[in-house]
């Protein structure tokens, strides 16, 4: 039987929506794997090592955030003692809310992977304040947490939009399109079908690509293709046949001829050189 790619979940247990907690200080190398349907905000103010995700590796230089998606493989290599938080959150919890501008908020932090530059003495408080209120039995326990959440996530986006490498995040459209192809499992892969879904045209939607990521929409949907397919080539054993299958083209030559097309290589080349 095929190897799957590892998945954790640290909600699945308590049931919670919503979880703020220190970084784990024992945590030193792990294997790669990826988390079950909630985004995570990892925020580190000591430790040195690296933090790998789809396979780039950045150097832990604290005070440093990371912003893990659901389907991102990630894996850390820690050299010294680690101090931080973790802030997982699930789609349901916002739900339970009616103050839209908070999953707007969280929406637009999600283009981001990694904040430098930013001020510990803003952030750190915050933390606290959220792990505090969760642990607060208050009839505006709710209230409360939405309020602070939407001071973190504002804080952090106004760290985002000091950086160096400025993305157009704002453009509704795009954050459209890529949660689309999220949701769509890579089952559609004809650029019309997305722009009709969205109800627009295919020129609008590579006019929100280009201007958001400097890609057009099939370019933007082949490299979050890729990337998949990257990561089951690298993390399970499943065979090159299983993973087009899986990815929902035609025949394993079809996706071969296109994962060359975007690599230069071969998906058995690709795993034989990387593995």
């Amino acid at each position: 039987m095929a190897q799957k790619l590892k998945v954790n979940d640290k909600l699945s247990n308590s049931g919670q929506l919503l979880k703020v907690a220190p970084f784990r200080s024992y945590i030193r190398k792990t294997a790669p794997h990826r988390h079950n349907g909630y985004f995570e905000i990892i925020y580190l103010n000591q430790g040195s090592g690296s933090h790998t995700i789809d396979g780039v590796t950045y150097a832990i230089q604290p005070p440093i955030l990371f912003m893990m998606q659901k389907e991102q493989m990630h894996h850390w290599d820690i050299h010294t003692e680690p101090k931080g938080y973790v802030l997982i959150v699930k789609k349901a919890f916002f739900q339970d809310s009616l103050d839209s501008v908070l999953q707007e908020l969280l929406f637009k932090l999600s283009g981001y992977t990694i904040l430098e530059n930013i001020e510990h003495q803003q952030l750190h408080p915050l933390f606290t304040l959220l792990e505090e209120e969760l642990n607060t039995s208050s009839p505006y326990q709710q209230s409360n947490l939405e309020g602070l959440l939407k001071a973190l996530f504002g804080r952090c986006l106004s760290y985002a939009s000091q950086q160096a490498e400025k993305k157009d995040i704002s453009n509704s459209l795009f954050l459209a399109y890529k949660k689309l192809i999220e949701q769509e499992d890579y089952r559609l892969q004809n650029i019309k079908d997305y722009a009709a879904l969205l109800h627009t045209s295919p020129q609008n939607l590579n006019h929100a690509c280009r201007k958001a990521v400097q890609l057009s929409a099939s370019d933007y949907l082949a490299e979050e293709l890729i990337r998949e397919a990257k990561r089951l080539l690298l993390y399970t054993d499943m065979s090159v046949a299983e993973i087009g299958f899986h990815l929902h083209f035609s025949d394993p030559s079809h996706f071969s001829k296109y994962f060359k097309r975007y690599t230069q290589v071969t998906p058995k080349n690709f795993r034989s050189e990387k593995g």
